[in-house]
């Protein structure tokens, strides 16, 4: 594994970004059945980092329903018809309140999230000069590519959650390859028509 340490350095440093959260407009939250986004989101908007929370999301494009909760089900046991009622759920039980929570409810994969967060921003007449995206570790070179897309001039802070596949194990599970390379592979594949149209 130590000759290619470099080579998996490469793909690690891509797809695993951070940064330290500061004081924004607007926090986001892409659709997924993992509560530890919108919980990451809860605790940043309890310590005032930003007014607003966004969650976004329907269901998967994939499954054509909303696939459950994929982890701590004993704590969010209700039943969800979508992604949004399930992050704004979320939410709600780690002290945010319901007035600061915005509702996207429609898209069903990652540009989509980000489009129509964007109508939703705009429609609300809120100028996004800083922005917090709370996404899965293995999303967060793809979230921050779509939603930059969608907010060109906005300044992104990325600040994941770990749901058991991070920058130091990825590479040591057939799952934790097959995900973060796979990220690797959408963000070429799906930009192909955007790269193109821009």
């Amino acid at each position: 594994m130590k000759k290619y340490s470099k080579f998996l350095s490469n793909f690690t440093d891509f797809i695993f970004l951070e940064d330290e959260p500061q004081e924004a407009d607007i926090i986001f939250v892409p659709g997924n059945g993992f509560p530890q986004m919108a919980e990451r989101a809860a605790v940043l908007w309890k310590e005032g980092y930003a007014p607003r929370v966004l969650p976004s999301g329907r269901y998967s494009v994939l499954t054509g329903k909303f696939a459950g909760v994929q982890a701590e089900i004993q704590k969010y046991s209700g039943e969800y018809e979508t992604e949004w009622d399930f992050l704004y759920d979320v939410l709600i039980k780690n002290g945010v309140d319901g007035q600061a929570v915005l509702k996207e409810n429609q898209a069903t994969y990652t540009y989509q999230n980000a489009i129509y967060s964007r109508k939703v921003t705009d429609a609300a007449g809120i100028e996004v000069k800083k922005a917090i995206i709370c996404c899965k570790a293995q999303h967060a070179r793809r979230c921050r590519m779509y939603y930059q897309l969608l907010y060109p001039e906005t300044d992104f802070m990325i600040c994941p959650s770990d749901v058991g596949i991070n920058r130091t194990n990825w590479f040591l599970s057939e799952a934790g390859i097959e995900e973060v390379l796979g990220e690797v592979e959408r963000c070429g594949k799906q930009f192909h028509k955007i790269v193109r149209e821009l």
